[in-house]
């Protein structure tokens, strides 16, 4: 009841809109309390709806929210693709706000980026919609101007699995370091960030398992797993570790010169993604990345000798079982 009578005040109104409480008092009779509410619920109205419109941010600093978000809740290679796409947005989009990027503009910028391929434009529709998404979560913003454009087909490939020969052939032609690089995320079938961030304490020698840990869970988290070690992967770290350095931590780490401090640095390693090619050509093979060695090669080979699909997403450290 909004409207009552109180003892020595008259008559009041009392309401609750968009969490805020209104009330007034001294009214002498009900038919005024009651216009009095009326006319306060149509300016409290008015005013919502005012203020809701005003809601809005600049492009600019949406990205960069987004960005330092990725950066304390994602993985670094998520953090790394963001900020790729986001540096091509920004040449577009910087000096406009949220609300001024119309749909049909974002849909111009995506038929673009077709011209490269689907899959890019689909990347970039995914992005920006998160993006979008994340300033409407926070209430920064009211629309996201990606609602309702849809997903370009795309022409799926069954996905090259490199054979054990061409797999072998291609750690046989790396150095000592890098071969025992591969070969650990092979046995392990780890993948590339997890093996950088691998230190030595993460590693059971008695009991034969490695602790790799990952962020691709809810929420950011970087979640450990336990992870068996095979007898040849034991030789490899065992080996390593009877030639490490006791103050680097790191299993595998390298020397590099840092453009940000100006300076030699030692730490580890962040990507490694351009020293395959070389090595499969090298050996001789077709052209493979890491995620072959992850994913196609050692769950194939599980799946193939009758590994419970169960035991496959533990070790390649899936959160869905759709995805194994």
């Amino acid at each position: 009841m909004s409207v009552y009578f109180v003892k020595h005040k008259g008559w009041r109104y009392d309401f609750t809109a968009e969490g805020k409480r209104y009330t007034a008092a001294w009214f002498e009779t009900k038919r005024a309390a009651k216009q009095a509410e009326a006319e306060r619920r149509e300016a409290t109205a008015k005013l919502f709806e005012s203020s809701e419109m005003q809601i809005d941010m600049g492009f600019l600093e949406l990205v960069n929210r987004r960005l330092d978000y990725a950066m304390a809740f994602s993985s670094k290679r998520h953090y790394d693709d963001y900020r790729y796409l986001a540096n091509r947005w920004i040449k577009v989009w910087s000096g406009l706000n949220c609300s001024e990027i119309t749909q049909d503009a974002v849909e111009r910028f995506i038929l673009e980026r077709s011209r490269l391929s689907a899959q890019t434009a689909n990347k970039e529709i995914r992005y920006l919609r998160a993006t979008f998404n994340f300033g409407i979560k926070k209430k920064w913003i009211v629309s996201n101007p990606t609602e309702g454009l849809e997903f370009l087909p795309v022409e799926k490939r069954v996905k090259y699995v490199p054979s054990q020969e061409n797999i072998e052939k291609v750690i046989a032609s790396a150095d000592e370091d890098t071969r025992d690089y591969l070969q650990t995320i092979h046995d392990t079938m780890a993948r590339v960030s997890e093996i950088n961030r691998l230190c030595w304490d993460d590693v059971n020698f008695q009991d034969k398992f490695l602790l790799l840990y990952t962020r691709k869970k809810k929420g950011g988290h970087l979640t450990p797993r336990k992870v068996p070690m095979t007898q040849r992967l034991f030789e490899i770290l065992s080996k390593r570790f009877d030639k490490r350095k006791p103050d680097k931590p790191w299993v595998f780490w390298h020397r590099y010169w840092s453009s940000k401090e100006g300076k030699w640095c030692e730490g580890p390693f962040g990507d490694r993604k351009k020293f395959m090619r070389t090595l499969c050509r090298k050996a001789g093979v077709r052209y493979f990345r890491f995620h072959a060695l992850r994913r196609h090669s050692g769950a194939s080979v599980m799946d193939n000798n009758n590994v419970p699909i169960g035991a496959i997403q533990r070790i390649l450290g899936h959160e869905n079982r759709k995805t194994t």
